[in-house]
């Protein structure tokens, strides 16, 4: 093995910030170990920067982001880290900031190591930002995209912006997803790079021709020197400009990845399978045929979107924003039921107890459609319960039918009549929420009559890292 054979994937999670330390297997180049890993809770929520944002605006403080990912680095092994000949970046998707060129981090020597600080940059407006209302969204112009343009997609907090805040936008001449930013302090861009699957999240990107829609953004006013240049998912960005936790100074970068896509990519072993997701929120992906190339006219009602995955290859996704955040609602909002008559419990201890509840209770003929956060396809759909009775108001039967309730509002988006169809044999079933809640294990299998293998970790940091291994291997062979 060369002195620096390791690859570290970082993935910048909206709830977390996760890094790993991966290398190929000794005796098969198609495997991988994970020689170290580390997760740090992000805890970036913050108020929004506009007031007009009200409460529908989802922002997080990238300092706080920042400072997870040093925590995160500073737990790996350095005698690890002063191995790792490339890194590989993740994260979540749609979200957009604002950074000032040049000016958007400063490079400081923290405990006996360069760490960077943000500096001139904004905060983070999320995929779970709801400023952009439907009829907000309506009067955007119309995209040259297989994609609608949803509430929380970078190009349309930018329109909003542009209307609500214009004063706002003129502080800075950059902008970019989470990790395209951290990509770019890294490598020292002059201009921050972004993959088609970040840039197609955004809105206003045509995947075929790999260009921004500058014509329509343009007739608009959209200030289109904030986009960034496109490259290839997997390619090289730069190479880091510092020594950044023992990893030395030149090592090479990718361009930031999709979080969605990496974490497919880290347990897809087949074509044939189809990788289900369940954490904040929810993502049900499969290969699309080679060759398939989705219609260019965006239908705002589609449940089920095409995006970008490797080798100019696509993802059927069903992504729905309800997945364990209403979990987290639900307990977050009986904890604050118990405090209200005076009570105090752990939020860890209402959920231990939901769930062995539900456990109990098989079946329930309470019906909940969980979606408070709406949909993309669906954005002014809110939560409901029906077919309320009085023998079906325990804790068992409620838990039951709200954990059946997110899976059957995934269903309804991606039937498995239709993974059928695209050839999908096996679902792998991950992601946090889902690995430890057993009801919702029970309700996938009811709902998906396909083999269903659990247990197998979807991890994004650990896909950034594979990719960039998987591009070195290839390298050598050739």
């Amino acid at each position: 093995m060369d002195a620096r054979s390791v690859i570290l994937g970082i993935d910048l999670g909206t709830t977390s910030v996760k890094t790993c330390v991966v290398e190929a297997a000794p005796r098969d180049p198609s495997g991988f170990v994970v020689l170290a890993s580390c997760t740090r809770a992000a805890r970036a929520e913050a108020a929004a920067e506009s007031a007009a944002a009200g409460p529908q605006g989802r922002e997080q403080d990238v300092s706080r982001i920042t400072q997870a990912l040093n925590e995160c680095l500073a737990a790996l092994p350095r005698q690890q880290l002063r191995k790792v000949g490339s890194i590989g970046v993740s994260g979540q998707m749609h979200g957009v900031m604002f950074w000032k060129t040049s000016q958007g981090c400063v490079w400081t020597e923290g405990e006996a190591t360069p760490v960077f600080e943000p500096k001139a940059v904004s905060h983070l407006v999320t995929w779970q930002d709801g400023r952009c209302s439907s009829r907000f969204l309506a009067s955007l112009p119309q995209p040259e995209s297989h994609l609608s343009v949803a509430t929380g997609f970078g190009c349309a907090t930018i329109f909003w912006l542009l209307k609500n805040s214009p004063e706002f936008l003129k502080s800075y001449d950059a902008a970019g997803t989470i990790h395209d930013y951290v990509v770019a302090m890294l490598c020292g861009l002059r201009r921050p790079l972004m993959s088609d699957q970040n840039a197609v999240s955004w809105g206003y990107f045509n995947t075929q021709s790999q260009r921004w829609n500058l014509e329509i953004l343009r007739a608009s006013g959209f200030p289109v020197h904030l986009l960034p240049d496109i490259a290839e998912p997997g390619s090289v960005a730069g190479r880091t400009s510092h020594t950044w936790f023992e990893i030395p100074k030149g090592t090479e970068v990718g361009v930031a990845m999709g979080d969605l896509q990496c974490s497919v990519y880290s347990c897809m072993a087949h074509r044939t399978d189809a990788v289900l997701n369940i954490s904040t929120s929810v993502q049900l992906a499969a290969s699309m045929p080679l060759g398939f190339q989705p219609v260019q006219t965006p239908d705002p009602s589609a449940s089920v979107a095409y995006f970008p995955y490797f080798d100019r290859s696509y993802l059927g996704v069903a992504a729905s924003l309800n997945g364990g955040n209403v979990l987290a609602t639900f307990v977050h909002m009986l904890v604050q039921w118990i405090a209200d008559l005076g009570l105090e419990v752990e939020e860890s201890t209402v959920y231990s107890h939901m769930i062995q509840a539900a456990v109990q209770q098989k079946d329930t003929c309470l019906t909940i459609t969980p979606t408070v956060l709406g949909e993309r396809h669906l954005p002014d759909q809110l939560a409901s319960v029906t077919r309320i009775s009085s023998s079906d108001l325990s804790l068992g039967h409620v838990t039951r039918a709200l954990c059946r309730g997110i899976v059957q509002n995934l269903h309804s988006m991606l039937p498995f009549q239709q993974l059928k169809e695209w050839g999908v044999e096996r679902v792998i079933g991950s992601g946090s929420a889902l690995s430890r809640n057993e009801v919702l294990k029970q309700e996938v299998q009811k709902a998906f009559p396909l083999s269903v293998s659990f247990g197998q970790d979807v991890d994004a940091a650990v896909g950034a890292a594979l990719v960039m291994l998987r591009r070195n291997l290839n390298q050598k062979k050739s």
